[in-house]
């Protein structure tokens, strides 16, 4: 699909939030945690599409939000893109978190992690659940879209020097003492493992957004494999990015 750039925010000198508008007016349906495949058109040398996860889709304004992370000459070309300029997507792709679950629910999330939270606890939020996050950083100048993500719940807060929040990992945080039933979580990997050994051993349902390297999306190229429990190798383009923890060989 065409998208249309409405806006093209710059967060930080890392981070761009691009706002995207349907070409045709519609928007398809999506499920939070799906992502999309991006191509970047501006760019001579980067001739695969890159991966990104949906942040939010604004039903009122009839946007998607696609939050990113300059890693590349790919994503440095897709933070250039202009008001007005057209963008075209391969979406929805992949299987979402769950949200037909009770009791108390945590959304953890570390760096440009915390993209695919955002739509999640809206949706969650919509259905009438509370909905809190715990968001980590290094610091308080790389916490990304907190307005946002208060708009949906309570927001709790973890650095590494201490700046805002809590000092420390997301793993040291004080609200994990707190009663929780299910947690949904994406962000670095060691990040993801720790969290999933702590609910692992409480005993507390845990999904994860996996970020392993993608080119096609489609499950044709096979760079996201994953080495599962009860399947063997998948595509985490396919079978995922969102997995159970009882599923990973963690």
């Amino acid at each position: 699909m065409d998208f249309i750039v409405s806006e093209n925010l710059s967060i930080s000198p890392l981070y761009g939030l691009l706002k995207l508008t349907p070409s045709t007016g519609v928007m398809p349906d999506t499920r939070p945690g799906q992502f999309v495949q991006v191509e970047v058109a501006n760019s001579k040398t980067t001739f695969l599409r890159r991966p990104i996860s949906i942040c939010y889709v604004d039903e009122e304004k009839g946007q998607l939000w696609l939050l990113v992370r300059r890693a590349g000459e790919g994503t440095a070309a897709l933070l250039e893109t202009k008001a007005g300029e057209k963008v075209n997507l391969v979406m929805p792709l992949g299987n979402g978190f769950s949200t037909s679950f009770d009791g108390e629910m945590l959304l953890i999330g570390g760096g440009v992690g915390v993209a695919p939270l955002l739509q999640l606890g809206k949706v969650l939020n919509k259905m009438g659940k509370k909905v809190r996050f715990l968001l980590g950083a290094r610091s308080k100048s790389d916490l990304l879209l907190l307005d946002e993500f208060r708009r949906w719940g309570e927001v709790y807060v973890s650095t590494e020097d201490g700046s805002e929040g809590e000092r420390g990992f997301v793993t040291q945080h004080s609200i994990l003492g707190e009663k929780v039933d299910h947690i949904a979580c994406c962000g670095p990997l060691p990040m993801m493992k720790a969290v999933a050994k702590i609910a692992q051993e409480k005993g507390i349902d845990c999904e994860v957004s996996l970020e392993n390297m993608m080119a096609c999306g489609l499950g044709a190229c096979l760079c996201c494999v994953e080495d599962t429990a009860d399947s063997g190798h998948v595509c985490v383009c396919k079978e995922g990015p969102v997995f159970n923890i009882s599923r990973l060989k963690w």
